[in-house]
């Protein structure tokens, strides 16, 4: 005889990911009044771990305004350096776009953050909610049934909800290939940088041969991201702070003046792995669903917007038809950054030395900072995305 009895899971929802999106999720769903007690957070850290992480993220104001609203905002406020305004150039060309925070009546474009003071300060948040949190414990397999979505842990032990979310982005070159995917044969060197003639509160980012160097105003200096090739990468790793310093300022140019200190160097793989296509049960946000280049420092501030749409509707709706609700909603916006970041990282890089279209790229950021409407689009899209 076959029981009636309805199949219960173990949750209405679990997160994979504590990171800042995934925790972000967990915290926007018990502020539209999710039953929290049917909420779980896997994570493989601990929080004392991830509250070490002294990685730079840069937040958008829009990013701001989604923490803002969950209490978490002013924990993170306190270490972070706002930006007030963005300089975008092509290193030895004519044309540059500056973007400033008047043009909005807003007290700041964004703001330049340790990711371990932004997880602390939303992991507060979510201890406070009674979502039930597990770790350290790390999952190994979503496998879909028709009624739920199992999840295995490393440990051994299986649990079981309605949906799940995948929030746990990892590290282009190590992740699972999604649709869309290009290696863009660079690397992100960063550090922490000195200069003896900085301008308060405005970043840069410069457009060179290899590709984009940003300089994020941070405490007392610049975070840095410079993208370059392996090779160059390689060369510039095995040069003394001096010498580093020296090819840094040939790189930028004199606009604040001489480097004059780094901090320690790290070097990681740039490419864009993206696809949101997760399943019927098990939707993917974040850098789990598109990791981008960290040209405009995108990738964070999408995923906080993804987090924001999908607590709306899986507040009370554990069904794959708000996951579908879910993917159209974010269609847009996620095409528009993935496409912006990706010609970016490729076009301003990839035109050879002195050729016609250099010159047009240098000429269309002139353009750019002339015609208000252009600028005050571009502005948008990077503080709010697609609305």
């Amino acid at each position: 005889m076959t029981s009636s009895i309805p199949f219960t899971p173990d949750f209405d929802l679990i997160i994979c990911g504590g990171g800042p999106v995934g925790l972000a999720s967990a915290a926007l769903l018990a502020a539209r009044g999710a039953d929290v007690s049917r909420i779980a957070l896997v994570d493989q850290k601990q929080p004392a771990q991830a509250a070490a992480d002294p990685r730079t993220i840069a937040l958008s104001y829009g990013s701001r305004q989604i923490i803002e609203e969950l209490g978490a905002w002013q924990a993170i406020e306190r270490s972070a350096t706002a930006i007030e305004q963005i300089h975008v150039s092509r290193r030895g060309h004519f044309g540059r776009t500056l973007l400033d925070r008047r043009d909005h009546a807003l007290p700041a474009l964004g703001y330049v953050a340790r990711y371990g003071a932004v997880n602390q300060a939303l992991d507060s948040v979510v201890a406070a909610t009674g979502v039930q949190l597990l770790r350290p414990a790390e999952v190994v397999a979503l496998e879909q049934q028709d009624d739920h979505v199992v999840v295995r842990l490393r440990d051994e032990r299986s649990l079981t909800a309605a949906l799940a979310i995948q929030a746990e982005g990892g590290i282009f070159g190590q992740q699972l290939q999604k649709n869309v995917q290009r290696d863009y044969q660079q690397l992100a060197l960063i550090a922490h940088v000195r200069v003896d003639a900085p301008i308060a509160h405005r970043a840069f980012e410069r457009f060179t041969d290899e590709g984009p160097l940003a300089l994020l105003p941070q405490d007392d200096g610049y975070a840095l991201v410079w993208c370059v090739s392996p090779s160059s990468a390689e060369t510039l790793q095995a040069l003394d702070d001096a010498a580093f310093l020296a090819a840094l300022g040939q790189a930028f140019g004199q606009r604040l003046g001489r480097f004059t200190s780094i901090g320690t160097r790290h070097a990681y793989p740039l490419g864009l792995n993206a696809g949101v296509d997760a399943g019927a049960r098990v939707v993917a946000i974040g850098n789990a669903a598109q990791t981008l280049h960290p040209v405009a420092g995108q990738g964070l501030n999408l995923g906080l917007r993804d987090a924001r749409v999908l607590a709306g509707l899986l507040a009370h709706d554990h069904t794959p038809q708000a996951l579908r609700s879910f993917a159209e909603q974010r269609r847009t916006d996620r095409r528009l950054t993935v496409g912006l970041t990706d010609t970016m990282a490729r076009i301003f890089a990839s035109a050879p030395q002195g050729s016609l279209t250099q010159a047009l790229l240098g000429a269309s950021l002139g353009m750019i900072d002339l015609i208000k409407p252009a600028r005050d689009l571009l502005a948008q899209q990077m503080m709010f995305g697609r609305r």
